[in-house]
């Protein structure tokens, strides 16, 4: 009886120190534990839910808020009336407002002006290196589209290197979105982006005459329409044959 309970004690621990125990008794040590069961990490209930960013659509009545309407009187006699979405980027359009009201932006050339994508103006050197003295702008990307009449800032490799140069796109560019802060869009008188002279940089650029907000009430009077030339009256020797010879 005795042996027999020593048997049964010696092959208790022989399998204890069996290799293969060993083996699993150390795999088990080392599993990571799993976000599942008791592992798993508990919601915290007093936390407040996740509320989605919404983003405000375009209104194309000039009329309504004309503190957020950007008015630009240009070169070729057109005026333009673009929509400011705060919403959307709050940082930018302050600036675009700031910039505007100190006259920066009056008689700045559209620098860089390409067929089938878009023109980018705001510098006031003309070259594309040029900016304002205020500090660069913290990127404020959005999902909102580069589309037809998007106005957007232009910068440098850095995100947060926006200043004063913007661009307004010609065509859709979706390859431009959450990689370039769109803020606005033209609601009012695209043809005249249209028309802007192309060139990098254009030979004859077309410029900024006066940039202002439309609360402001400072947009240029339009000009004067072309004179009509009166048709010369009609006389009866204005309507004789001319002479054989």
């Amino acid at each position: 009886m005795i042996k027999a309970k020593l048997a049964s004690a010696f092959a208790a621990i022989a399998l204890v120190l069996a290799p293969g125990a060993a083996f699993a008794q150390k795999q088990k040590d080392d599993t990571p534990p799993v976000a599942f069961g008791d592992n798993a990490e508990k919601p915290d209930e007093d936390a407040a839910p996740a509320v989605a960013r919404t983003y405000n659509p375009i209104n194309y009545d000039p009329a309504v808020d004309p503190e957020n309407i950007w008015v630009l009187d240009l070169s070729n006699g057109q005026r333009v009336k673009i929509r400011l979405q705060a919403d959307w980027a709050p940082g930018h359009v302050e600036r675009i407002k700031t910039l505007t009201r100190a006259g920066f932006y009056d008689g700045v050339v559209f620098h860089r002006v390409i067929e089938g994508f878009m023109a980018q103006g705001g510098d006031p050197t003309g070259t594309g290196q040029g900016g304002s003295e205020l500090p660069d702008l913290k990127a404020e990307f959005n999902p909102m589209p580069h589309v037809r009449g998007t106005l957007s800032m232009a910068r440098a490799t850095e995100d947060d290197s926006a200043n004063s140069q913007f661009f307004i796109v010609f065509y859709p560019r979706f390859s431009l979105d959450k990689k370039y802060t769109n803020f606005g869009r033209v609601i009012e008188n695209m043809e005249a982006v249209d028309a802007i002279v192309r060139g990098e940089p254009p030979t004859a650029p077309t410029y900024i005459v006066q940039a202002s907000i439309a609360a402001d009430g400072k947009a240029l009077p339009p000009p004067p329409a072309a004179a009509v030339a009166e048709d010369a009256p009609v006389t009866a020797d204005m309507l004789k044959a001319g002479s054989a010879k």
